[in-house]
Formats: C-alpha cells, structure tokens, sequence
C-alpha cells in the first residue's frame, strides 16, 4: 500500500476550487478518485411525487416540460416528479447540456431517438420511453445549431 500524502490549502482568493494530482502512473484507484471527485462536483436536482422527495441525477433527465399548472421532471428510470423551480433556474442549473425547444421544454439531447420536420414549420422529437416533444419555430435555429443539423 502507498502512503498518499494530502495537501489543502486555503486561500480566500481562489474563486473555484481545483485539485492537482502528481503521480508516477495512472493507475485504477486514481481513476476511481477522479471519478469520484468529478461525480461530487455534479449539481443534483429535487423534486416531489407521491409526497416524497426524490433525487435527480442531471444526466438521467429525459425533459423538463410544464404540464397545465405543473413544471414536470421525466427521467430515464421512468419517474416523473414534480419540479418547485421555474424552469428558466433549471436551465440555468443543468447549463449547455440541455437545450431548450419551447417556452414550456428543455431536454437531455442524449436521451433523443429521432427528430421529424412538420408540415407548419415545427419540428417534432421523440425522446427515449417514447415522449414527444414539439420544437417551437422560434427555437428552431439554436436547436439545430446546438446538433449541428
């Protein structure tokens, strides 16, 4: 076993935390490390179903759409819970690995299983456990962009 010697330093004039990690080789167990550190840098989110509080990793999310007077969470394990932010914070929170398609949807652009053009201008998209989503004509442009289609 190799001793692992550890160094903090605190420092008021950092803005962002950093790590530097000097080794001679990268081994399996410092593989797993960064995983780990990087895994607990990752923003989580939270929401209600069946008056429970359920954790949400980012990258499970399927969409994020309002439903009537509801801001609703689908995730790729098939829940569906309800969101207390509004959904501009959300996208603020969940950053460019989202997209927003309407005023009332942003989606995981992972979770997409096909996109088809409509008649009106629209565009249509199936994401995975089958939900539909349409894409708005005024978020066509940046949508498209973010692809590369």
């Amino acid at each position: 076993m190799i001793e692992l010697k550890i160094e903090i330093k605190i420092d008021t004039q950092i803005d962002e935390p950093y790590i530097t990690i000097c080794v001679s080789k990268l081994t399996p167990a410092i593989q797993a490390a960064i995983s780990l550190l990087q895994q607990e840098n990752e923003q989580i989110l939270t929401g209600t179903a069946n008056n429970k509080v359920h954790i949400i990793e980012p990258h499970t999310v399927i969409v994020i759409r309002t439903e009537g007077k509801e801001l609703v969470l689908y995730s790729d394990d098939g829940n569906r819970v309800i969101m207390s932010k509004p959904l501009y914070e959300l996208e603020q929170q969940l950053g460019d690995d989202f997209i927003r398609i309407s005023k009332s949807a942003i989606i995981n652009p992972r979770k997409i299983r096909n996109i088809e053009a409509s008649f009106n201008g629209t565009m249509e998209i199936e994401l995975i456990l089958g939900i539909k989503e349409v894409i708005s004509r005024n978020y066509k442009k940046t949508f498209k962009e973010r692809l590369g289609v």
